[in-house]
């Protein structure tokens, strides 16, 4: 699975149930449930510790690679965090010891909310910290999401990766701009460039990580680093965290043209059809280099 390019092209959004958050006793542990493909399921599940909103994506049998489905759930979750002023720090994190495989591939390539853009994170105007607590592959768009966030808490088997290349594609949510900047250049080249993941010690090593973790102490160590952030002044943490962000996604409109320049790229080419049909038909690709 991978970020996909698809995905940064807007369709009218499919009519169906969505719950939405209501205050009363059992708020703390709201679940939202939404339907996919015809069942209902429950793709994003809310907990409410103090002042913490944990976001778990819940698609474990698809390695929580987004569909429509889970995008609109992941945004109802962060504007449930966003516009709630008891909460002062998010954290995202996977289930069954995946973070995320991107972008669902099988699916119709729709990924992009009104509010947050693709996953309902990645363009999202946020004033509150997020962390992400990551065990096991985070790949493609699910590093990607792990970039959209403010703090990053790893397990010793997590996985980071963009392996788009390998697909005839190329990182469209932001990998290609905000990987040199949350890592050293030459590391995020090789990355985009090899499509070759690296493990948690690297990912520590190299700034991007944290805080790492023993397998399974993840979310309880990226809950704690949240609550610690929490613990502070709201104001002054929002303040902070939107003063940085000012500054370092100052050159994002850059950013965004050069991967829609790259996306139309490899839109244009042979190499993309094949890539997608070689995953989805689980075989070895057979480039043309056109």
């Amino acid at each position: 699975m991978s970020s996909g390019v698809r995905y940064v092209r807007r369709r009218p959004r499919p009519a169906g149930p969505r719950s939405h958050p209501r205050r009363g006793p059992d708020f703390g542990r709201h679940v939202l449930a939404v339907e996919s493909a015809g069942t209902p399921s429950a793709l994003v599940r809310t907990e409410r510790r103090g002042h913490v909103l944990v976001i778990r994506m819940c698609r474990a049998h698809k390695r929580n690679a987004v569909d429509r489905a889970l995008a609109d759930a992941l945004d109802e979750a962060f504007n449930t965090l966003d516009d709630d002023p008891e909460l002062r720090a998010g954290v995202l994190t996977g289930s069954d010891g995946v973070f995320s495989a991107g972008s669902d591939l099988t699916a119709d390539g729709d990924y992009v909310t009104e509010r947050g853009g693709a996953y309902g994170l990645i363009r999202r105007r946020r004033s509150t910290p997020l962390v992400a607590a990551v065990e096991g592959p985070a790949l493609g768009g699910g590093l990607e999401l792990v970039l959209a966030c403010d703090l990053v808490v790893a397990s010793a088997t997590a996985v980071f990766g963009l392996p788009e290349v390998r697909r005839g594609l190329v990182p469209a949510c932001a990998g290609l701009f905000r990987g040199p900047r949350a890592l050293p250049v030459n590391l995020a080249r090789e990355l985009a460039l090899t499509g070759d993941p690296f493990d948690a010690d690297r990912a520590y090593e190299a700034g991007l990580v944290n805080r790492l973790t023993a397998e399974g102490a993840a979310l309880d160590a990226a809950v704690a680093l949240a609550a610690r952030v929490a613990r502070n002044a709201p104001v002054a943490v929002r303040a902070s965290l939107v003063a940085m962000d000012r500054w370092l996604t100052a050159e994002d409109p850059l950013g965004w043209r050069a991967t829609a320049e790259a996306v139309a790229t490899v839109e244009a080419s042979d190499d993309l059809a094949e890539g997608v049909a070689a995953f989805l038909e689980k075989r070895a690709p057979v480039w043309k280099g056109r």
